[in-house]
């Protein structure tokens, strides 16, 4: 690319960070890394009314925790700075007057109540009310009195608004990365306000000046900006300024039904929709990271939501997926979030993981049951039951029996015990006894030469044999259970089972 490519976050601090909010920072970042460009998070915390307290370092936490912080933000290189929109109020009263002057806004001293009689009379006639060229200059604005006039209502501290005067008769033709061409009548969209009289902008105002004092080249954002986009270039034309280019990436949608993915749908289902666990007075919402996902997992699934290279491949690294990532190739259409496929991921990621460093992360799950046992065991029991896993805290239920002999035995799987049973498991006691090398695949190897010589068949010793050590037919290889637990601890498992079954 010719330019030097910067692109930008921008949420609002009004709440916890949406997961689709998260892969629109995902694909800003990928974009910027593979074209060696910038980064930068802004917060856009203008409308103090909706101001969280929390929410900002919620944000920035999120994005460090995903592997995906900003090159540029709060505190971090601020070449452009300041990076939240409240530090920066005193830059676009000069923009919206620069705009009164050139004629492309105007001023509007409509009373609320004003606003809303029109509205009714327009429903009255089954019309929808909208402020453009059909009437500004009918209601109380600068276009209709005369300049002296509107200063001295000005001066006389009345309550107005800019708005933007959008041309009238135009088609505009424009063109986004991922929709391709798309087309806008001027004459259907409405005058917007840009500025208000307590001095601070709208929204719409704010981001385009941010974005070109802050040197933004690409504007990457969900679909639902889509309607904004012609006023916002028709904002950088009126301003004198290059409009960056843009790409309005595509839903993330429900799992189940129709419309955009919310947090009911995660509450209803079962999963998070917040990268990190978001607390209030009256709830817990739940996070990605709290419910033990990896943020490897986590990107990797976003990644391929709404995107994908043109292979069959699913698992990247980072580094990966910068290197494949190119926005020509994100859909239009919208993407369905899967929540069992969210789950295969974060799968994917456990089975690939260092087994020493998924026993730390099981150890604190142990100490809380009062289990206490060395790290190099613990390690080779993860590395024996990881593989049925998809999260760390599934680990208990699946290696219990390591550390708890049963007090209670399948009643489907004690079938498999009959009369002549605990005569074979008291014979098996004296063949294990008889062991000096305690090895998986030592006692292995002279078990079943024991039941080869004594002509006894698999399933009349083996059966019987988990269930003495496990209490049901479940978990790993059987004499990797015996190593594990040792020749004591299998011996009194199988007495135990002789004298209960």
């Amino acid at each position: 690319m010719s330019k030097q490519v910067r692109v930008r976050f921008a949420p609002s601090p009004t709440g916890p960070l949406h997961i689709g909010g998260v892969r629109t920072a995902l694909f800003n970042y990928l974009f910027a890394k593979k074209n060696g460009g910038t980064f930068f998070l802004r917060i856009e915390d203008t409308d103090q009314n909706r101001f969280v307290p929390g929410a900002e370092e919620y944000i920035l936490e999120a994005l460090e925790w995903l592997g995906i912080s900003p090159d540029e933000t709060i505190g971090k290189n601020e070449k452009f700075g300041p990076y939240r929109q409240s530090e920066r109020k005193h830059l676009y009263k000069k923009y919206a007057d620069q705009l009164i002057e050139s004629g492309n806004a105007y001023y509007a001293f409509d009373t609320p109540e004003a606003l809303d009689a029109h509205r009714k009379e327009h429903e009255e006639k089954g019309k929808t009310f909208i402020y453009n060229h059909h009437n500004r200059e009918k209601l109380d604005t600068s276009l209709v009195i005369s300049a002296e006039e509107t200063a001295k209502r000005i001066a006389n501290g009345e309550d107005y608004v800019i708005r933007f005067k959008t041309p009238v008769n135009e088609i505009l033709h424009l063109t986004d990365i991922i929709r391709g061409h798309v087309k806008f009548d001027t004459n259907l969209l409405d005058d917007k306000v840009l500025f208000k009289s307590d001095g601070m902008p709208t929204y719409h105002l704010a981001n385009i000046v941010d974005d070109h004092l802050m040197g933004t080249t690409h504007v990457i954002r969900g679909e639902e900006w889509l309607p904004s986009m012609p006023l916002h270039v028709l904002l950088y034309h009126a301003l004198g300024w290059l409009s960056p280019e843009f790409a309005h990436l595509p839903l993330i949608l429900k799992p189940v039904g129709n419309g955009k993915l919310s947090k009911r749908d995660g509450d209803k289902l079962g999963f998070p929709v917040f990268p990190l666990e978001w607390k209030t007075e009256e709830a817990i919402s739940s996070g990605y990271r709290e419910k033990g996902f990896f943020p490897e997992a986590v990107v990797n699934f976003l990644a391929l939501l709404g995107w994908n290279d043109g292979t069959d491949k699913e698992l990247y690294t980072l580094e990966e997926l910068v290197q494949a990532f190119d926005l020509k190739r994100v859909h239009k259409a919208g993407a369905k979030f899967d929540p069992e496929k969210n789950k295969w991921f974060n799968h994917q990621y456990l089975i690939q993981a260092d087994n020493e460093v998924l026993a730390k992360a099981y150890a604190p799950i142990l100490i809380e049951k009062s289990i206490s046992i060395d790290l190099a065991t613990l390690t080779k029991i993860v590395s024996l039951i990881k593989e049925r896993a998809s999260f760390v805290s599934d680990f208990w239920e699946m290696s219990d029996f390591f550390f708890i002999p049963p007090t209670t035995y399948d009643a489907k799987a004690s079938k498999n015990w009959k009369e002549e049973t605990p005569e074979l498991m008291q014979n098996l006691i004296t063949v294990l006894e008889g062991i000096e090398d305690f090895t998986s695949v030592n006692i292995e190897t002279i078990v079943k030469e024991w039941m080869t010589k004594n002509e006894i068949g698999m399933g009349k010793v083996m059966q019987p044999f988990r269930l003495s050590l496990v209490g049901a037919l479940k978990g790993p290889h059987l004499f990797d259970i015996v190593e594990v637990i040792g020749k004591k601890e299998t011996i009194i498992r199988l007495e135990k089972a002789i004298n209960s079954l």
